[in-house]
């Protein structure tokens, strides 16, 4: 099944921009993912590998636009002066799919790259219950990197590089909860990211958190090139596990 432009959409969502996918052919289980993206604020429409996998599977899917927010929940100049990212996915995207679509967790999926890569393992850690399936493409992890580098929009989060990476993804596992369903990955060429991939994969396995990742995988380096490469195994693990989960219901 090939995926028709038409089937992309633009509204607005709570006073900020969203696109969604209707695949002609919606599953009946209602299974839904949110996507959320990278720091260079891409979006999916265009993008051939994702579009034909939404359609394979008969995905609908969310894409909020944030701006640079880094997916935090800090109030973020970039997007909003008055809600976090972090608040708006869980206060306003979530109810909104379960008036539009009547779905909720947990059936929604939640997958991003790079920024929004690390967004997604983070809001997994945070918030098990909302999304027990979380999939990071090339996560961003550690971007206190960028704090020290000077930027901007992150600097007006953050006191300093130190209180960003106490807000990292990795620092935010917990052993006793966390989504049932994990998996990231990210290309051993993607020098500025993949480093801190590798040391969530070591505290995972510490702790025995059961998690799948690739890292070994090569492909463009850090950028679409590698996120659609890996977009056919990273779809079907969000449709696995979100299955699995709907048998424990």
């Amino acid at each position: 099944m090939n995926a028709n432009p038409d089937q992309w959409s633009e509204f607005d969502l709570a006073g900020h921009p969203c696109e969604m996918f209707e695949p002609a052919n919606p599953r009946a289980d209602g299974l839904t993912l949110i996507y959320l993206h990278g720091v260079r604020l891409q979006r999916l429409r265009d993008k051939p590998a994702f579009n034909a996998a939404f359609a394979e599977h008969g995905l609908r899917v969310l894409c909020p636009q944030t701006g640079r927010c880094w997916w935090t929940d800090r109030i973020c100049p970039d997007f909003d002066l008055a809600i976090t990212p972090e608040r708006y996915l869980v206060d306003r995207v979530l109810p909104w799919i379960a008036e539009r679509w009547g779905v909720g967790p947990p059936k929604i999926g939640l997958f991003g790259t790079s920024m929004g890569g690390q967004g997604a393992l983070r809001f997994g850690f945070k918030h098990p219950r909302f999304f027990p399936v979380v999939v990071g493409i090339a996560p961003a992890i550690d971007y206190q990197i960028r704090v020290r580098e000077g930027d901007p929009i992150l600097g007006a989060m953050y006191r300093d590089a130190e209180q960003a990476r106490q807000d990292t993804a990795t620092l935010h596992v917990h052993p006793l909860n966390w989504p049932r369903g994990l998996w990231f990955s990210c290309d051993p060429t993607d020098v500025r990211w993949h480093e801190s991939c590798e040391r969530l994969r070591e505290k995972l396995t510490a702790l025995g958190i059961p998690h799948q990742c690739d890292l070994a995988t090569t492909g463009g380096g850090h950028g679409f090139e590698y996120y659609e490469r890996m977009a056919p195994a990273a779809i079907s693990f969000l449709v696995e596990r979100l299955q699995a989960e709907l048998r424990r219901v």
